[in-house]
């Protein structure tokens, strides 16, 4: 008996202009995260631990960063099939466009995926921190005979406008669907069923709970979407899932885990300076579904005299006489004697520099890669091997900073920027 075998499509997104200027110079997926990650490798993982191994990645723009990482991250042995591919946008015969879309993504590269004679495709985005069994939701996909299923997160009213919002059931099958409801819209009509909230989830209906909104995590059965991709439509949120209302069979699949959508300065900042308190919203420390990244065969980080709390200091870091609160610390920083850091997120650095790199430095009247002497950084994200100079003032007064994109640094809802590669020289006051 043929095994039935899932196929995982990872969508990449577009530009990422949300990002900007983490985004400028790399994909979306692989903006790093969490000190040592890549955002990229939290729906990787989730598949992986699932046992989902065969694996798609579409993505557009500024993808040499992504395929590295993925090159020398996802090697999997000969014998279990499994694979990372990234499919990037391409000009055919019959197509000379970028992915206008979502579905358009995924239907242009039906080419490619006709070829592993998948039963179901799993779909996900790039760009979500969440930790989640899709067995379980392949088993709903199946006990229900749905053609495709949504997974869906109770919300309240404030959180549904941006979002899809599906309206059920009580045996949980989608009716109806709302994407991205104005805040003025009136959606009374799509409140969650109380009785399937209750027997799915055991809670009960309330304000932080009423409405159900999709997570952008579809499973199709294979004929079902080369039906729904058979037009022209662009979307799945605006056109392929309305259209298969009445025509398909749509169950969702009703998760209750933390969820949060990290495509945006602000939520990506937030996001990473939660992992650092004493209970994070999001845990990384699970040994059961694990989060899998780059090996880099780095030392542990080197502390010397310093006084740190409720940060994470990723390996290969050296710090010095330094104060660190509220912060992430990514592979191979160096910070330097009396720095200061609240509420940062350093993403590190991608090689040491050697002697002789820090002397032509010196002669050039430039920082090294890191933190210098005696700088004070509060509320920032500080970018892939970034200069930092000694002496510098960066955020520390409250006063408010609109936004703005410079060569060396920007700021976007309050949060300063340093830019990858940015040189910031001694004495700079931001």
């Amino acid at each position: 008996m043929k095994k039935e075998k899932v196929l995982a499509i990872i969508l990449g997104g577009g530009k990422g202009t949300r990002l900007f200027p983490l985004t400028k110079d790399r994909a979306k997926p692989a903006v790093p995260f969490a000190g040592k990650y890549r955002i990229v490798d939290i729906p990787i993982s989730n598949c992986i631990n699932c046992d989902f191994r065969q694996i798609y990645l579409l993505t557009q723009f500024n993808s040499a960063s992504l395929h590295n990482h993925i090159s020398n991250t996802y090697l999997f042995d000969q014998f279990s099939n499994g694979f990372v591919e990234i499919l990037s946008a391409e000009q055919t015969m019959t197509s000379e466009s970028w992915f206008q879309g979502t579905a358009d993504a995924v239907r242009k590269n039906l080419k490619h995926f006709r070829d592993q004679e998948a039963d179901y495709y799993l779909i996900l985005s790039g760009d979500q921190l969440y930790r989640m069994d899709f067995k379980k939701m392949l088993q709903r996909h199946k006990e229900t005979g749905a053609d495709l299923t949504i997974a869906a997160k109770p919300i309240s009213r404030m959180q549904a406008t941006g979002l899809g919002i599906v309206g059920t059931d009580s045996d949980g099958m989608i009716t109806k669907f709302y994407e991205k409801p104005s805040p003025d819209a009136d959606i009374s009509d799509y409140k969650v069923n109380a009785d399937y909230l209750e027997s799915s989830l055991n809670v009960r209906a309330d304000e932080g709970n009423e409405y159900l909104a999709s997570m952008g995590i579809y499973i199709f059965s294979a004929k079902a979407m080369e039906e729904a991709l058979s037009g022209d439509e662009t979307d799945f949120g605006k056109e392929i899932i309305p259209g298969l209302l009445g025509h398909k069979k749509l169950t969702s699949y009703l998760f209750d885990g933390f969820w949060e959508d990290i495509g945006t300065i602000k939520a990506f900042y937030e996001c990473n300076i939660d992992l650092a308190t004493v209970k994070p919203k999001f845990n990384f420390y699970d040994e059961e579904m694990p989060i899998y990244t780059h090996r880099r065969f780095l030392p542990a980080s080197k502390i010397n005299f310093c006084n740190i709390s409720s940060s994470l200091t990723s390996e290969g870091s050296i710090i010095t006489n330094a104060y660190i609160v509220n912060s992430i610390i990514g592979v191979r920083t160096i910070i330097e004697s009396g720095a200061s850091l609240d509420g940062v997120y350093v993403m590190g650095s991608t090689y040491y520099e050697t002697e002789t790199q820090k002397e032509e430095n010196r002669r050039l009247g430039r920082p090294n890669i890191g933190i210098g002497k005696g700088t004070i950084i509060k509320k920032a994200i500080i970018d892939m091997n970034a200069r930092i100079g000694d002496g510098c003032r960066i955020g520390i007064d409250d006063i408010p900073r609109p936004d703005c994109d410079n060569e060396a640094y920007s700021i976007h809802d309050g949060i300063i920027v340093i830019n990858k590669l940015a040189v910031i020289n001694n004495g700079t006051i931001l």
